[in-house]
């Protein structure tokens, strides 16, 4: 039969098709098993509709058949089959979706859905075969036709042999090239990872032929191969199932199988919408961290199916930044695709799943954080952090959401409190959260920063993550309790001794004003410490830079050596202040000598490096001569 072009239009699509449309060529076999589903949904919906027509779901399967030494590939389904006219209508205008058409005339039972509706998935098999043969026998029709195509120069129609309903597709796999290895389409372990990972749960079987091995008839120590059909697919999805009939080990299972993590999740969510958006998920918090959790590499994102067939491995935009740990999957028949059903477009049902499944993790959070203490705060040490960044960044528009899941380690109960529960204990004349930075919980119990704040009685809360004091300074207040570090310039305490200290640093002034001008431009200012009690001397900062993000900025790759305003304040009621006096009385260079060694030992507290090492240990060695 003489061969017929493709329209146009369809000859230019299908060019783009081969060429650039599919970012992947195993996706093929996904569109050819998805095109076989629809085919068998097809006569399912004719026999609601005509009484002479029985539907046994036994009798509908999809087949895949290799032959390596033919290099043929064969899917094969019992589904409706097409006429003539409809392989002319369907294969040979590109974009024309039977699948479509069908769905618009009929309505939707039972809950199934067509899969197939842009008609364009069909063309995919050209990315991997030089010729595309078609054979098909429809329901009712007593001749069968076949479809045949190399690609974009057209096809031809004409009569062929085939006993029962139904459509089989059969490629030509082509030769291997320099760039592109074609052979693993015939390669079984191949073909059956490509249908786990997009076709597990078509509803319809997708039988294969497999090779096991067995010990041979009468003997233990040899083995021989042998071929058994077996079904490959799951068919019947988890999410689809009543959750009354899952148990948490079925749950735990789906983890495992789905690869999400090598851990145990903490906790599952499986969330069934039935409204105006239809979709089924189910989502995880993993028990422990990803090894590539803040590098580059991570992906975030969970698996999106569309009628159960998986379109997206890692969909970014159904999970905000801050709950990217989240793994899982989505599934609904309700998204707006785009043509290949490989990317998304940005549409108001995507938006509205995204912020349903956000407001669930959230509240699966907080049930958490009430109910199971232990259990979250093993969450909260994997991924804490990350709920912190959710609060800095986009100038802490999310602040809101994210403040009642934070967590800081308490000075009074020696493990991490929530702020509500930091606040509920609050006295009543307290007006600030106080806070301290350091490295560790130890080294910030012994900063002299802390003294005056915990000899008040009132509660500190340690931050030792370099992201803490970034988030609080977005954050602001909670509860309109405003946030307070140790260090800070005014601590807000009323002193008895007020008039005393400054009647101290009148008094002192000359001796202040020495020691700035030997630091130089390292401080802004020396002056009495209204804070210290047991300590000689203490760094402290003046205005928004803190002397911790201090040392979190200048710790970044384009280090642009960004200074705080320090200020040294002197513990005048400690012993060393009298040699400070009797230095400046009677001898400045041993004051300069006590001034620098001061300052570099309050640098030391503060974990900060020293300017020059080996002018430090002179300085000591000079005191202790």
């Amino acid at each position: 039969m003489a061969k017929k072009e493709f329209k146009a239009e369809s000859k230019r699509l299908l060019e783009m098709m081969i060429n650039s449309i599919y970012s992947q060529k195993e996706i093929f076999l996904r569109e050819l098993i998805s095109n076989s589903s629809d085919a068998i949904d097809k006569i399912y919906y004719k026999k609601l509709t005509d009484d002479t027509l029985t539907f046994n779901k036994d009798d509908y399967y999809i087949k895949i058949e290799a032959d390596k030494d033919n290099r043929l590939l064969k899917i094969s389904d019992t589904g409706i089959g097409m006429t003539k006219e409809e392989l002319e209508n369907h294969l040979g205008t590109i974009a024309k979706s039977g699948s479509l058409a069908f769905k618009n005339e009929n309505e939707l039972k039972d809950g199934h859905d067509i899969i197939g509706q842009f008609g364009v998935g069909f063309y995919s098999a050209f990315m991997v075969a030089d010729v595309v043969t078609v054979i098909s026998k429809a329901l009712g029709s007593e001749e069968a036709y076949k479809w045949e195509s190399t690609g974009a120069d057209g096809y031809s129609i004409e009569p062929c042999e085939k006993d029962s309903v139904g459509t089989e597709i059969i490629l030509k796999i082509k030769e291997n090239t320099e760039d592109e290895s074609y052979d693993e389409y015939l390669e079984e372990y191949r073909l059956k990872s490509i249908i786990k990972k997009y076709s597990d749960f078509i509803r319809y079987p997708i039988k294969m032929e497999v090779t096991g091995r067995r010990p041979k008839e009468g003997s233990e120590n040899e083995f021989e191969d042998y071929k058994e059909e077996q079904v490959i697919n799951s068919m019947v999805p988890i999410w689809r199932k009543n959750k009354s009939e899952l148990t948490d080990e079925d749950y735990e299972n789906f983890y495992q199988e789905k690869r999400y993590g090598f851990d145990k999740p903490l906790k599952h969510i499986h969330i069934s919408v039935d409204g105006t958006v239809r979709y089924n998920a189910i989502l995880y918090i993993p028990e422990n961290i990803p090894f590539d959790y803040y590098s580059k590499e991570f992906e975030k994102g969970l698996e999106l199916y569309s009628s159960g067939v998986l379109i997206m491995e890692k969909c970014a935009d159904l999970l905000p930044d801050y709950f990217s740990f989240v793994k899982g999957m989505v599934d609904s028949e309700d998204l707006s695709l785009n043509i290949s059903r490989e990317i998304l477009q940005q549409d108001k049902q995507l938006k509205f799943i995204a912020k349903n499944i956000k407001s669930k993790i959230k509240r699966e959070l907080e049930g958490m954080l009430k109910n199971d203490r232990e259990k979250y705060e093993k969450f909260y040490d994997s991924f804490g952090r990350q709920l912190k960044f959710g609060v800095y960044s986009d100038f802490g528009q999310d602040k809101d959401v994210l403040q009642d899941l934070l967590m800081f380690y308490s000075s009074k109960e020696k493990k991490l409190v929530t702020l509500d529960e930091y606040v509920s204990r609050m006295p009543e004349e307290q007006k600030y959260i106080y806070y301290a930075t350091g490295e560790t919980n130890e080294r910030i119990e012994k900063l002299p920063q802390t003294e005056l704040v915990a000899d008040k009685g009132y509660e500190i809360l340690y931050f030792t993550d370099d992201i803490d004091e970034f988030a609080i300074k977005m954050l602001m207040n909670y509860k309109e309790k405003e946030f307070k570090s140790v260090s800070s310039g005014d601590l807000g305490i009323e002193e008895d001794n007020k008039e005393t200290t400054e009647s101290e640093q009148k008094e002192n002034k000359d001796l202040f004003d020495f020691m700035k001008e030997v630091l130089a431009d390292k401080v802004k200012d020396v002056k009495v410490s209204k804070r210290l009690r047991t300590h000689p001397v203490c760094l402290t900062a003046e205005g928004d830079l803190s002397i911790e993000m201090e040392k979190v900025l200048n710790a970044m790759p384009n280090n642009q050596n960004i200074k705080a305003e320090k200020v040294l304040e002197i513990n005048v009621n400690h012993e060393v202040f009298q040699s400070l006096k009797n230095a400046f009385e009677n001898d400045k260079d041993k004051l300069k000598l006590y001034t620098n060694l001061l300052y570099n030992q309050a640098l030391l507290i503060e974990g900060l490096p020293i300017g020059d090492p080996v002018e430090f240990t002179n300085d000591i060695c000079k005191v202790m001569v």
